[in-house]
């Protein structure tokens, strides 16, 4: 699995944005970003994670990647409220190449683990998490864990915007 300190891959990917047909590449994302994955469109906890994901856009330029295809994710987005509502790009990792080189695909289920990539201004994976298909992940935790990247100092496991660091 690519990690932390590691350079996030190239891409380029179809997806949807807002209502619209987009392909969106690697350089469209600049400053700190956040790449998550989800297992496939029309589930049960991926939209409850994708909702929450508009948190982070005021810290990092955010966009959700799973296997299925740009017309399924734009056909779920305009078949749930929620979803239609969100602010950021959902792309289509079609053939999970990118999860794929990433080494974050579920073999037997041939579908994206839940993994997250805090991405600095430079390229460089700053953060990376990765959950078992049934588990949600926490956006709240998410941000904390950006906004304590991008402090630049010593932050505990507890540290939130606005305290002090670790001496």
């Amino acid at each position: 699995m690519i990690g932390v300190n590691e350079i996030f891959p190239s891409f380029e990917k179809s997806g949807v944005d807002g209502d619209e047909l987009v392909t969106k590449s690697s350089s469209d994302y600049t400053g700190w970003r956040v790449f998550y994955f989800y297992p496939k469109d029309f589930t049960f906890i991926c939209p409850t994670e994708i909702v929450a994901m508009d948190k982070l856009l005021e810290e990092a330029s955010v966009a959700g990647f799973s296997g299925d295809n740009e017309f399924c994710k734009k056909a779920w987005k305009e078949s749930d409220e929620a979803l239609g509502k969100i602010r950021h790009t959902l792309l289509a990792d079609c053939g999970l190449t990118l999860s794929h080189e990433l080494g974050i695909v579920d073999l037997d289920a041939q579908a994206s683990l839940r993994a997250t990539y805090i991405v600095d201004p430079d390229g460089k994976i700053q953060h990376v998490s990765v959950n078992a298909l049934d588990t949600g992940r926490n956006a709240d935790e998410i941000l904390r864990t950006l906004q304590g990247l991008k402090a630049g100092g010593l932050t505990g496991c507890a540290w939130n915007p606005g305290d002090s660091f670790v001496a």
